[in-house]
């Protein structure tokens, strides 16, 4: 794949996510294996991405343990993505760009998706609106009351 620089090199966890799911292409295939669109055509359709740039992201996604592929088909052979824990956590940043493109992109006719949410044992969802909050005190995160501090221990 035809890759911009590396920044993976920076000392900044957002440098290194960004090498690795840097490009619009390659969150939008998160996305829709998110949603449930598994299979390189269901993909393909959604996006309308050319087959190579489809192709070429699928498999840096795998090669960097994002996703995994899995054969659903033997004749002709057939794969589905799933994604890995390590994909399973980036949808918190999708998350966070949807709150983000709801409030400043959405244009005049507002957000095209809304979004549902179900608690753990409920039978029933509500709306919900994504959100960034601290782990500690459910705030909303804001960049002003945010520092950044060393980790107490680091592992290597």
């Amino acid at each position: 794949m035809s890759r911009r620089t590396s920044v993976a090199h920076f000392p900044c966890s957002i440098a290194r996510t960004l090498d690795v799911v840097g490009d619009w292409w390659t969150l939008l295939v998160v996305r829709d294996i998110s949603l449930g669109r598994c299979r390189f055509e269901q993909i393909h359709d959604s996006l309308g991405v050319a087959r190579n740039v489809l192709a070429e992201r699928l498999q840096w996604l795998v090669d960097n343990e994002v996703l995994v592929r899995r054969l659903y088909q033997e004749r002709p052979e057939r794969y589905e993505y799933e994604l890995t824990q390590k994909g399973e956590d980036l949808f918190g940043v999708l998350m966070a760009m949807w709150a983000w493109g709801d409030t400043w992109a959405a244009g005049d006719d507002g957000p095209p998706w809304g979004l549902s949410h179900r608690s753990a044992g409920a039978e029933r969802s509500h709306v919900c609106h994504p959100a960034v909050v601290c782990s500690e005190c459910g705030e909303p995160i804001a960049r002003r009351r945010v520092r950044v501090t060393r980790p107490r221990s680091r592992s290597r």
